[in-house]
């Protein structure tokens, strides 16, 4: 198991597969992109299908989330995949994508064993959507989306980040597609984890804006903590249900206390949590030769070091170095 020294259990891996992404969204990357990670410095499939197994079976993983970067740009995602759902146990699978790859690749992640998808949406409108992605992409998402839901990869969960002045007003809008086309929405608050280190508390969409706004126009129920259980977002039934809206409040309402999640990056690193400012080597352990149980202990150990908190709520936080894109989200 993979405990720390709060009591926490950590059951859910979030992999990132690759570093690199086919969109420039503003709150994630500058317009030039980034310095990618050198190709010898990402995991192989082999190496990932390999410590994945070891999460599984010698650490009690249970939930297994594909991430990047963008996943759906890894050349062997399928086969990993593939590979990950003949395990035993069986995790469940899931993966983070900003849909664009998804219209062609949706049918064949199912066949492989992906059992659903989350899908990056911040905008219905295709204007903004360029402004914010610095990409003309909008109906390849939503092409995306359909792809998902008719191939079965369900409940299809759209992640919608809200920024101000560009999308801030379409709360309210974007539930109600959700809704119309059988989608789980969630919105994030946005995270201090862009490249270019400008984020700045005062000017974020809390979750307060989004609820607000969203009763305009809708009657919200909370869940309760007790359906809420370790997931990071916040449910409410909408219109006495059965549909549901979340809101993910990383900054305002941090959830550490129930976190269950381990990161593991594109090169090999342990993450205890996604504002972390430390690693812990897994590839050289891998490349080295060192058996299974050598590297099992090494992220036992990783996991036991883990911090109370985020630390968002202190006012001397300092970003992580590396951006969202690097780590996975």
């Amino acid at each position: 198991m993979l405990t720390d020294t709060y009591g926490r259990v950590a059951t859910d891996l979030r992999v990132s597969l690759t570093d690199r992404c086919n969109l420039r969204c503003t709150y994630c990357m500058p317009e030039e992109g980034l310095q990618w990670l050198a190709k010898s410095d990402l995991l192989t499939d082999d190496e990932i299908v390999r410590l994945i197994d070891i999460a599984v079976t010698s650490l009690g993983i249970e939930e297994v989330r594909f991430t990047g970067g963008e996943p759906l740009i890894r050349p062997g995602l399928v086969g990993i995949v593939e590979r990950v759902a003949a395990l035993e146990p069986r995790p469940q699978m899931s993966l983070t994508t900003n849909g664009i790859g998804l219209k062609r690749t949706a049918a064949a992640l199912q066949a492989a064993g992906l059992d659903r998808v989350n899908v990056s949406l911040d905008t219905l409108r295709p204007d903004v959507f360029k402004a914010l992605t610095r990409r003309d992409r909008h109906q390849d998402v939503i092409d995306g989306l359909t792809a998902a839901h008719d191939a079965g990869l369900t409940p299809v969960k759209v992640n919608s980040v809200l920024m101000p002045g560009l999308n801030d007003d379409e709360a309210p809008d974007l539930l109600a597609w959700a809704i119309e086309h059988g989608y789980e929405l969630r919105f994030i608050e946005q995270m201090p984890l862009d490249a270019q280190h400008g984020w700045k508390r005062d000017g974020m969409i809390t979750a307060g804006d989004i609820l607000g706004s969203l009763r305009t126009r809708f009657a919200l129920t909370p869940e309760g903590e007790q359906a809420r259980g370790s997931a990071p977002a916040e449910r409410w039934l909408v219109d006495g249900g059965p549909h549901r809206v979340g809101v993910i409040a990383s900054v305002t309402r941090p959830f550490c206390a129930a976190c269950d999640r381990t990161r593991l990056t594109a090169d090999g690193q342990v993450r205890t949590c996604l504002f972390a400012r430390e690693e812990t080597d897994l590839r050289t352990a891998l490349r080295s030769g060192a058996p299974d149980e050598e590297i099992a202990r090494i992220w036992r150990l990783a996991m036991w070091g883990k911090k109370a908190g985020a630390g968002l709520d202190d006012p001397t936080f300092i970003q992580p170095d590396r951006p969202m894109s690097a780590i996975g989200g």
